[in-house]
């Protein structure tokens, strides 16, 4: 550990006492800054059971006699993925966490959110890089920070793989795709999202985690994956934090799908 590190470690009990750790979600007490309380971790639906073996969309079931069935989208279109790593599926929780992280500010729930997310992904044999999915520079400068970028980062940090947080780029704004089918959200994004020119090289024959905070239809991270196969890379695999399965979803759950987030995990309230 750094000096620097220790010296922020010994601050701990100090910042505890002037501003004692809450859930983010419901304010409860927690044992420590970026936890969520038991009752809010309750809430929260994880992908378990039967997967889909090309982008592991949960199919119910525990049986792992099929642990090789395939989903009926992946089997009218395969995916150009290795896997989808998912730490949540969207519902009222994850989306108050998104929603706290992204347009709250909470930058602080990002290592819980990414500690979460790296549960998920596979071990990555060899070298890979982490990618996180662009945002465009007017809505950098809007909102301050790549949501997606403060996840990979952390990603990376704790599976010791390369960081590229330039690696690509939003060519061009894109309108909000809200209330989009997939085919108009995949027209809205054709051609702007690309690879940045200077990264091309590192990204040839690479293989690449791409990381967003929420995966709604797809159309998006089909955008990327679209412009990292042209510059040549080899693999690529998805992590996000919450994933947009309406039928996946427990019986128990409150209607999500109420309040459904865009593409690239833009949020409309």
């Amino acid at each position: 550990m750094s000096l620097g590190m220790s010296w922020l470690s010994a601050l701990d009990p100090v910042l505890d006492f002037v501003f004692p750790p809450r859930c983010p979600l419901c304010g409860a007490p927690v044992a420590a800054h970026g936890g969520l309380c038991m009752a809010c971790w309750d809430k929260l639906e994880t992908p378990s059971g039967v997967a889909c073996r090309s982008c592991q969309r949960p199919m119910g079931g525990s049986d792992d006699a099929h642990a090789e069935l395939v989903c009926a989208p992946c089997m009218a279109d395969p995916p150009r993925h290795s896997g989808i790593a998912a730490a949540t599926l969207y519902n009222d929780a994850s989306r108050a966490l998104v929603l706290a992280f992204k347009h709250g500010r909470r930058i602080g729930l990002a290592p819980m959110m990414a500690r979460m997310i790296g549960h998920r992904v596979p071990a990555l044999e060899g070298d890979w890089l982490v990618v996180p999915v662009p945002l465009h520079r007017w809505r950098l400068m809007q909102r301050g920070f790549n949501q997606s970028a403060l996840l990979a980062r952390h990603l990376a940090e704790s599976t010791g793989q390369k960081l590229l947080v330039d690696g690509l780029v939003r060519t061009r704004a894109t309108p909000s795709l809200g209330g989009l089918n997939r085919n108009k959200r995949a027209r809205a994004l054709a051609g702007s999202i690309s690879v940045h020119p200077g990264r091309a090289d590192c990204l040839r024959q690479a293989k690449v985690l791409l990381v967003d905070d929420v995966m709604t239809s797809g159309a998006t991270t089909n955008a990327c994956i679209t412009a990292l196969r042209r510059a040549g890379v080899a693999e690529v695999r998805i992590a996000c934090f919450a994933r947009v399965l309406d039928e996946a979803l427990g019986s128990s759950r409150s209607d999500a799908s109420a309040v459904l987030p865009d593409a690239g995990g833009e949020l409309r309230a």
